[in-house]
């Protein structure tokens, strides 16, 4: 199978405009995009102007780069214990799925939350109200969530496939909820995948708890850090813990071969580039 036919791509920067995400992806290569619609470091984000949504639908015709995918901002706690996070944060990722639908993306990623002080089950509780509110906010919207596997650091929910199942639940099994399935986080967080058996093994506990139908996005990066480490670090393709053949097991496994594969890999200006061209060859080794 040709790689033109398997949707590859990178989270790219957005200096110069939302729509440079896009035509400097397909100058590296990319089948397919994700991006920052506002800056992730800062609550407050001024609305899109009709320029600027008609200058990304634009790159999006001129390029042929129709996934696009976004991701939401760094601040964003849907699993906040203190009342005034979480409200700030719900305000945010609603005007986050608001951007997202303004520039017809189909899925805004979330890393799902902390509990911070509280605890796993408090935390897992509001972040299902989060999406359950969300959702009900957005009724009638296209646009939808996709949950983050997670590595698990700290007090960071779904790192199990269990947590992203019950969110799932509490929101009444919306079709708007998706899943996000980030090679690294998997594997720190304690699923293998290294081989084949263990990567057959890991998408059927997958699609015993959550289901497969769920899976919309996957993040391709490399691990600096052990199986079970919980420690989130992104390694270049092939340079870290899982390795070349990780990849070449995962970008030709039939289960997955629909989803965009998004690089979030670091050094993105000079590695990029490097990180695609490396996924190509795997997915043409046959």
């Amino acid at each position: 199978m040709s790689h033109h036919t398997r949707l590859l791509g990178a989270h790219m920067p957005t200096t110069g405009g939302l729509h440079r995400a896009i035509t400097s992806g397909h100058e590296i290569g990319c089948t397919a995009i994700q991006l920052f619609t506002a800056s992730p470091r800062q609550w407050r984000v001024r609305p899109l102007s009709e320029e600027e949504i008609r200058a990304f639908d634009r790159a999006r015709r001129d390029t042929g780069i129709d996934t696009i995918i976004s991701h939401d901002s760094y601040l964003i706690n849907l699993a906040a214990p203190n009342a005034d996070i979480l409200q700030r944060s719900r305000e945010t990722f609603l005007e986050e799925l608001q951007r997202a639908e303004a520039l017809d993306i189909p899925w805004v990623v979330t890393h799902m939350g902390a509990y911070l002080d509280s605890s796993e089950e408090d935390g897992l509780r509001v972040l299902g109200e989060s999406v359950r509110l969300l959702l009900q906010q957005t009724e009638g919207m296209r646009v939808g969530i996709a949950l983050e596997t997670t590595a698990g650091q700290g007090s960071n929910l779904g790192y199990r496939f269990e947590h992203l199942a019950r969110i799932i639940e509490a929101a009444g099994g919306s079709e708007r909820v998706g899943v996000c399935f980030d090679t690294c986080h998997v594997f720190v967080a304690g699923y293998d995948i290294r081989t084949q058996e263990a990567l057959s093994a890991t998408l059927d506990e997958f699609d015993r708890v959550i289901g497969l139908d769920r899976l919309k996005v996957i993040h391709v990066n490399d691990a600096k850090k052990p199986l079970g480490s919980r420690v989130d670090r992104h390694e270049h393709i092939g340079d870290g813990e899982l390795g070349r053949e990780t990849f070449r097991i995962l970008l030709q496994e039939p289960r997955l071969r629909h989803l965009p594969a998004i690089l979030e890999t670091p050094d993105a200006e000079e590695m990029h580039p490097e990180n695609l061209r490396r996924l190509k060859e795997l997915l043409d080794s046959g």
